[in-house]
Order: C-alpha cells, then sequence, then structure tokens
C-alpha cells in the first residue's frame, strides 16, 4: 500500500519481488496485511448499499478479501489482479473447491487481465468499481485501468479510490520512512516501483481527474495496523511491496533490522504491535 495507493506506469504488470518465497510472500499478505483495510472496506460498502443488485469490478484485487466482504453482502464481484500467487490466494477464497463451486463461480470471477479483457457480453455492466489496493499496477496503469472500468461500467457508476490520511495521523508513515531512505541509492539511478512517499491533500481528486472521472464525495476510516508480535509485523509489511526498492539498494536483512528498529516504538507490553492510521477514499463517478 502506498499513501495514495498509485504507481504511474503504462502497463499493467507484476514486478518480482526480492523475497526468497513468493507463496510465503503473498500468504503473508492474504493472512497478515490485507485485513488491515477491512474498516475501509465496510465502510465504503455500507455507504454505497452494495448488496444483491451490485455487479463490482475490484482493480488490483490482491487476494480478494475485499471482493469476499462484498460477495457476502449479495454483490456479484469480478477481480483483476496482477501477482498470480494473489490471484490464486483469491481463487481459493471466493471459488474454493466445495459443493456449491458451481454457484459461487457463476457470481465470482478472478482474473489477472485488463478490465476490458474482463468485459462480459453476457452480463450485465459494472455498476460499482474499487481500486482499494492498486499498486500492483506499474505507473500510469491505474489511470489506464480506470479508463477501461469505465467503459464496461454503467453511466454514473461509483468508482472507489483510496489512499493514506494525514501523515501525522498514521503512525505506520515513520517506520514507512525507512523504505525511502534505505531506496535512495536505487532510486537515483532508476525508477522503483512501489516507493512510499508522503500523501498530498488532492492526490486522489487528482487521480480521478485524469483517469475523466468525477469526485463525488469523499470520507476517513480509522484502519490501525495491530500485529501479534514483531516477527508479523516485520512479515506483513514487507509483503507490501514498500520494501522492495530498499531490499535491492541494500540487502533483506538490513531492511529487517531496520523495520525492526522503527517499529520498537509501536510494540506494547503484550509484545503486540499497534499504530494507529487514518485512510482516505474518494468516491468519483464514471
Amino acid at each position: 500500500m502506498t499513501p495514495t495507493l498509485v504507481r504511474r506506469h503504462h502497463h499493467l504488470h507484476h514486478v518480482s519481488p526480492p523475497h526468497p518465497d513468493v507463496r510465503a510472500r503473498a500468504r503473508d499478505w492474504a493472512e497478515i496485511q490485507e485485513r488491515m483495510l477491512v474498516p475501509l472496506y465496510e465502510a465504503v460498502y455500507e455507504r454505497l448499499e452494495v448488496d444483491s443488485g451490485t455487479r463490482a469490478l475490484g482493480l488490483g484485487c490482491g487476494s480478494g478479501l475485499a471482493l469476499l466482504m462484498a460477495a457476502a453482502r449479495g454483490a456479484y464481484v469480478t477481480g483483476t489482479e496482477a501477482d498470480p500467487q494473489r490471484l490464486e490466494l483469491a481463487r481459493e477464497r471466493l471459488v474454493p473447491d466445495a459443493p456449491d463451486r458451481g454457484a459461487r463461480a457463476a457470481r465470482a470471477q478472478l482474473l489477472g487481465r485488463t478490465p476490458r479483457d474482463v468485459a462480459d457480453p453476457g452480463r450485465p455492466a459494472f455498476n460499482l468499481v474499487t481500486a482499494f489496493d492498486p499498486h500492483s499496477y506499474a505507473d500510469g496503469g491505474l489511470v489506464s485501468a480506470l479508463a477501461e472500468a469505465a467503459e464496461v461500467s454503467e453511466r454514473s457508476t461509483p468508482v472507489v479510490l483510496a489512499g493514506w490520511g494525514p501523515a501525522e495521523r498514521c503512525a505506520t508513515s515513520s517506520v514507512l520512512r525507512v523504505a525511502s531512505r534505505l531506496a535512495d541509492p536505487v532510486r537515483a539511478r532508476t525508477p522503483m516501483p512501489r516507493g512510499w512517499r508522503p500523501c498530498g491533500r488532492d492526490d486522489l481528486e487528482e487521480l480521478a481527474h485524469e483517469a475523466g472521472l468525477r469526485p463525488d464525495g469523499s470520507g476517513r476510516v480509522a484502519c490501525p495496523f495491530g500485529y501479534a508480535d514483531m516477527d508479523s509485523a516485520v512479515r506483513g509489511l514487507l509483503s507490501t511491496g514498500l520494501f522492495d526498492a530498499a531490499v535491492a539498494a541494500t540487502d533483506r536483512s538490513q531492511v529487517e533490522k531496520e523495520l525492526t528498529e522503527a517499529l520498537h516504538p509501536h510494540r506494547r507490553r503484550d509484545g503486540t504491535v499497534w499504530m494507529p492510521n487514518v485512510f482516505r477514499y474518494l468516491i468519483a463517478l464514471v
């Protein structure tokens, strides 16, 4: 997750992570980190009254937790995700091997392709688009994906963009600065994906305008990052990809060491790690 959850390339692609086991990394995302944004998903779905009449398209759907929550409300869901490991986990969640697999598959589809490619002439157009965690898109790719999503959505469909709130209200911002500091030598030589930077007040609005969308409301949600112990905190944060450039510039052990040091002030007496954060979402219309 980046502060604006935005990367600026031109095409959807997955960058191989500097991680010894890509499946373990995807599992860390699914089992530790992805749930941190559950309050955000719930607030958006409640505000937009997601139900059985909703046909949702999730861009950069990760391992599918947000879509699973929409499906639990009765929505028909479609997700795109570039990371094949996360996509596999999303399929396990949404279309598991079970007696009712056929019925569930009819209400959910997960693809590693672009929004235009997932359009199905046999189904109604989408009436909700979400980009809760679109940093799996390369730079500029999110703008293209949003434009394509608009093409396969009903008129005036709400599009939800999400990002960090003010840095002073996000305890995790001090920890993420480790990623920026350690990555500087690499960034000086080549553009790196998934870099952390402080968010701007109007970043989401600028993104919406760039994609040809009309802002139509926003909100803020408390999304604390809570971990059972220091190891879980380190693994969860590394699974985001925000520290990839730092690992490339130094090495994994160095990043883990400095990340642990940065997390120390947030470690509580019982060994848990707790960081209060505020996330912001923007609702824009197609």
